[in-house]
């Protein structure tokens, strides 16, 4: 997921048609590592806005069977569940800021114990001084090492508490997490200074790319601490950033090859997968059955 500004979508009612269309009656599947599809729901904020239950139903049809939350709409937990379930959808996982779970882990827990998911993955870092970001243009351009440093004690004391309810903690990277300070990149620090047992990595494959980095590499040194992985594209044509990144493409169509990818999660413990669009160049559901294409046709 990224904080920065979209373009506006096209409307999910002439998008409807086009699903309609394309996707009725299309059946789940589970390639390329046995996995159901799934989808971050950041991909369709718009849509959900105009219609909630009729978005999820078209995300069903495309064959998308679990989904990972990124708010709810102001939907109670029995309400979100059960328009999940109309869909055929069921939510594994949710993200939150490090400061919404600073200030509320306990109301978190437990409406993420009410609609089902087993992961609760912080989806933003925080500054240890809060107010630095007046000198910076946000927390991605003022976190320092002795932050990140903060913040891997707060995912270890987080981890801890999630894991005594029966759930998982996790962190999502965007690209920042990859700039070394001083010869040390944070996401390898993170690694190091958090416990095995309390905290994993989601890794972000498309942000790990634009940051320059490899997802395959980090699969491979990593193989028993990324847990998840969000699948995203984009057309990468310089040096970019998680406030000014490269276009953004459906999967398949960019420059990111996520047959190797696959390859090394084959041996890695991966639990889940979730497709991200960031932004769409096309009707939004006939992009997510491009993305939902794309991955079917992945052997590994």
């Amino acid at each position: 997921m990224s904080p920065i500004s979209r373009r506006s979508f096209l409307q999910t009612t002439s998008a409807a048609v086009v699903t309609g269309t394309l996707c009725k009656n299309v059946p789940a599947f589970a390639a390329p590592l046995g996995l159901p599809l799934g989808l971050q729901l950041y991909s369709v904020r718009d849509q959900l806005k105009q219609d909630y239950d009729g978005t999820l139903r078209q995300l069903g049809a495309l064959g998308y069977r679990e989904v990972e939350a990124a708010g709810y709409n102001g939907h109670t937990a029995d309400e979100f569940k059960k328009s999940l379930a109309m869909a055929s959808l069921r939510c594994v996982s949710a993200h939150y800021g490090l400061s919404a779970l600073q200030s509320g882990l306990e109301d978190t827990i437990k409406f993420c114990k009410a609609i089902g998911a087993k992961f609760i993955i912080c989806s933003s870092p925080a500054l240890k001084d809060p107010s630095r970001t007046k000198d910076f243009k946000g927390v991605a351009d003022a976190m320092t090492m002795d932050d990140w440093k903060w913040d891997f004690e707060q995912f270890n004391k987080i981890g801890k508490r999630v894991k005594q309810e029966g759930l998982q903690f996790g962190y999502h990277n965007h690209t920042m997490e990859f700039k070394a300070e001083n010869g040390a990149v944070p996401f390898d620090e993170m690694m190091k200074l958090t416990d095995p047992a309390d905290v994993v990595a989601e890794m972000d494959c498309g942000w790990v790319a634009v940051a320059g980095a490899s997802p395959v590499d980090y699969l491979k040194k990593y193989p028993n601490r990324i847990a998840m992985l969000h699948i995203k594209d984009f057309k990468l044509n310089g040096s970019h950033s998680v406030t000014a990144p490269p276009p953004c493409t459906e999967l398949g169509r960019g420059s990111i090859d996520y047959k190797p990818i696959f390859e090394a999660a084959k041996a890695a413990k991966i639990a889940h997968y979730f497709v991200e669009q960031e932004e769409f160049t096309m009707p939004p559901f006939e992009s997510l059955k491009v993305d939902a294409d794309y991955i079917k046709s992945i052997n590994v």
